[in-house]
């Protein structure tokens, strides 16, 4: 998040527990969450992201990588390659319930092609004639439906589906994150 009203959605919170490493973003709107396997004990931290800038092609180098958490208190999380450690104090907070977020069941299932969905929210975004666009998804039946909610178009795509439902969503909204998946996604909808 951009604003400093919320400052622990400007973190990235890191979380170890039951052998796993979580790395969790948010904005306010979207959630990132990321888990790798971790055998070095538990604790957590919340790095700003601003601190976190450059660290990726620092890991991008490194043959080799340790990531431990230090202290009850003041939480530090450290990170060691083979030439530099990294040591950040966690900031002041507690990062919000994400797993609540995160729907562990559905009733509709379905993998598509990116690079084909993008062409068809990008037509009726042209349809539309403005940055913020409502789109009306019908999946079902071996493909989805994408229409304008105002009957100015729609388009359909073929796709793998397990179950129907209709939603409606921000067209901007999906089409960032149809260019942050890239190649299949597959959606599961409750």
């Amino acid at each position: 998040a951009k604003e400093d009203t919320r400052p622990v959605l400007q973190c990235v919170y890191f979380k170890a527990i039951e052998g796993k490493l979580y790395l969790v973003s948010a904005d306010g709107f979207r959630l990132a969450v990321i888990s790798l396997d971790y055998e070095d004990g538990e604790g957590e931290a919340l790095i700003n992201r601003d601190e976190l800038k450059g660290i990726s092609s620092a890991l991008r180098r490194a043959k080799r990588v340790r990531l431990t958490f230090n202290g009850d208190d003041v939480k530090t999380l450290i990170l060691d390659t083979e030439l530099i450690r990294y040591k950040w104090i966690s900031d002041n907070g507690n990062f919000p319930e994400y797993e609540k977020l995160i729907p562990s069941e559905h009733n509709c299932l379905t993998s598509f092609d990116t690079a084909e969905a993008l062409r068809a929210v990008n037509s009726l975004k042209a349809l539309s004639g403005t940055s913020s666009y409502p789109i009306d998804l019908t999946i079902g039946d071996g493909k989805i439906m994408m229409a304008n909610p105002d009957d100015k178009g729609n388009t359909e795509i073929s796709a793998d589906t397990e179950g129907e439902v209709k939603v409606r969503l921000d067209g901007s909204y999906l089409a960032e994150a149809l260019k942050a998946c890239g190649g299949m996604v597959e959606l599961k909808l409750t």
